[in-house]
């Protein structure tokens, strides 16, 4: 299996100033007393490849780290030649407080993106034990055989996360507006009930007058439809006119003072580009003024027209209404009811409308919802093959299992945040909901009003289940309830005699010996780790994580930080780096393969040659 791995690492100022480190293609170990910069290198690795620690692991101790880059750097840069499983290589060039720059072995800059051509699996020292005590750093674990894959559907299943909740807002104001138009409708029933009884029924004069109501009725819609074009207009070209000169007065000021220096030449053509499309969009935005205004003059000459029609339409009817004197008063009365319904008929098609629409957001947030639920499968199926794969290769020592789901914090805190100003005890009714029903038929709950059901499933009173209802009522809630994260949840278990204990309630020796033989396993990423060694007993690196390494380093390039002579001694490192420091500055002392730094390992991993000696003597091992 083809494998990313570091070809070499340069650190040029501060505490490690000089140091050009060759990692050997399989094992390489880095030794040396304390304080002599061993996990600086480990973390100016991470820091070039910009995979710091994620800040829910501690934000303390990513100040820490953050600390200690600055302060080891101190304003110098660490450089790295790293080459990819299809045989890319690159240098990556960083330095404190800017972003990392990739070239090509030309030294060329190129445009590509950490991590995602060329990720590492790095492990300061503890960072195994916390992933043995946290669920999500198991999770993250676990993603890590397969990064890019999951990276993309999370990235996915964020987007449409925020995509349902947003069409839930835009619809939201729409939802307003129905309410406030459904209040205008409630006379209408009442309208059209009051009009039946001033239809004209009778003698011809009747059915004349009766025709001639009608017609007036669609004069005054002809009239108020003509209103509205001009006003949509009028608002339309308020928008484009603002358009104008919109893109200019963003940039200006921009691109002062850019026009000198080296790069003086490629300024004025970035300067003039944007120029450019200033000019050209204007351009097109005073053409759709034209347009506009055209329109309108139209407009107003056809309204002139109409308005002339209708005046003449109007002295008959009055002089209609003025011949048959006895339904003069009725007639008046009927025009006025007659103008009320048309604004109300207004009112109903722009009700129509805005039903319309939240139908066609209520529609493409199903459609949302449904993919939604098949990304976030997929991606529990993807994590099921790796928990799958992971079993074959350590049962039966150790055991992963996935729940789907399983973690449900986001959806609780969710649920207390919600019913927080609901004044009852929100913690526990938050977790005994979260415990008792997931959030999609929460949701539906809450929407269908069954605050039975509710209750008896969440083991609320009705009280309870009446503010909980009350508090997601909103269609933005329910949104949000909808899509909540529910993470799945990992338990990785070690074998204790007969039965199997999750890892978070071993001892650290424990943690250490679950999660090292995940790491160890197959990949196409480097493996640092600092101190692996720690809280490990000899034979356990001897038996387990030695056979590990000598399996590993056929596929993977490891590089360990370490104080155990086992490790590169019968790990067979290919490269054994020993740091020296006089305080001041760190440097390499020498390097080589284990033959090359025997006297160096002897010394700072056995105690010394006489100790080694001495042991072996009070051990009673004879050589044979």
């Amino acid at each position: 299996m083809k494998s990313n791995r570091f070809i070499f690492l340069r650190v040029i100022g501060g505490f490690l100033d000089g140091l050009n480190l060759v990692f050997d293609t399989g094992l390489t170990c880095i030794i040396g007393a304390r304080g002599t910069g061993k996990s600086t290198i480990l973390e100016l690795i991470r820091f070039c490849l910009d995979q710091m620690p994620k800040k829910d692991l501690s934000a303390a101790a990513r100040k820490r780290l953050d600390s200690m880059i600055a302060g080891n750097l101190n304003g110098g840069r660490v450089e790295l030649e790293v080459e990819t499983a299809d045989g890319a290589r690159y240098f990556i060039s960083r330095v404190e407080g800017e972003d990392p720059i990739i070239m090509d072995k030309e030294r060329n800059p190129v445009p590509v993106k950490l991590p995602g051509f060329f990720r590492a699996e790095i492990f300061s020292q503890n960072e195994v034990e916390g992933i043995a005590d946290q669920k999500r750093f198991q999770l993250d674990l676990i993603d890590s055989f397969k990064p890019q894959e999951i990276a993309e559907l999370d990235w996915d299943i964020d987007t449409l996360r925020s995509s349902i909740v947003q069409l839930a807002q835009e619809a939201a104001p729409l939802r307003n507006e129905v309410l406030m138009l459904d209040e205008k409708l409630k006379q209408l029933p009442n309208l059209e009930e009051r009009l039946k009884s001033y239809k004209m029924e009778g003698d011809s004069s009747a059915e004349e007058l009766d025709k001639a109501h009608v017609a007036k009725a669609q004069r005054d819609r002809e009239s108020r439809a003509m209103r509205t074009a001009n006003e949509v207009l009028t608002r339309y070209r308020a928008d484009v006119q603002g358009m104008i000169g919109k893109l200019k007065a963003e940039l200006t000021g921009k691109f002062n003072d850019l026009k000198v220096g080296a790069n003086a030449e490629l300024m004025e053509q970035v300067i003039e580009n944007l120029r450019e499309a200033i000019r050209q969009t204007d351009e097109q935005y005073k053409l759709v003024l034209a347009t506009v205004d055209a329109c309108q003059m139209k407009q107003d000459e056809l309204g002139r027209s109409l308005g002339e029609k209708h005046q003449v339409q109007e002295l008959a009817f009055r002089a209609l209404v003025e011949k048959h004197s006895a339904f003069q008063k009725q007639s008046a009365e009927r025009a006025g009811l007659d103008r009320q319904l048309n604004e109300l008929a207004e009112v109903k098609r722009t009700r129509e409308q805005r039903e319309q629409q939240i139908a066609q957001l209520e529609e493409r947030q199903r459609q949302l919802l449904t993919k939604f639920s098949e990304q976030r499968d997929q991606r529990f199926q993807m994590r099921q093959e790796i928990a799958d794969k992971l079993n074959k290769a350590l049962l039966p020592d150790v055991r992963v299992t996935l729940a789907q789901d399983g973690d449900t914090t986001c959806y609780r805190e969710l649920l207390e945040a919600q019913l927080r100003p609901t004044g009852m005890r929100h913690v526990a009714v938050a977790q005994r909901i979260s415990q008792a029903i997931p959030p999609a038929q929460l949701a539906d709950l809450v929407r269908a009003g069954d605050l039975t059901t509710l209750a008896e499933q969440g083991n609320l009173n009705a009280e309870q289940a009446g503010k909980v209802i009350q508090a997601f009522r909103d269609p933005v809630r329910l949104s949000e309830l909808r899509a909540v994260e529910l993470r799945d949840q990992p338990l990785i278990e070690l074998r204790d005699g007969a039965t199997y204990k999750d890892s978070s309630t071993l001892s650290t020796g424990q943690k250490c010996t679950t999660i090292l033989p995940i790491l160890l396993l197959d990949s196409a990423n480097p493996l640092l780790i600092d101190q692996p060694e720690d809280n490990l007993d000899n034979r356990f690196i001897y038996q387990t994580v030695v056979t590990k390494i000598e399996q590993a380093r056929e596929s993977r390039q490891l590089m360990f930080i370490t104080h155990n002579p086992n490790i590169p001694v019968l790990g067979d490192a290919g490269e054994v780096v020993v740091m020296e420091s006089d305080g001041e500055h760190a440097r390499v002392h020498t390097h080589g393969d284990v033959d090359h730094c025997r006297d160096s390992i002897i010394n700072l991993l056995e105690g010394g040659e006489e100790a080694f000696r001495q042991r072996g003597s009070r051990y009673k091992i004879a050589r044979k």
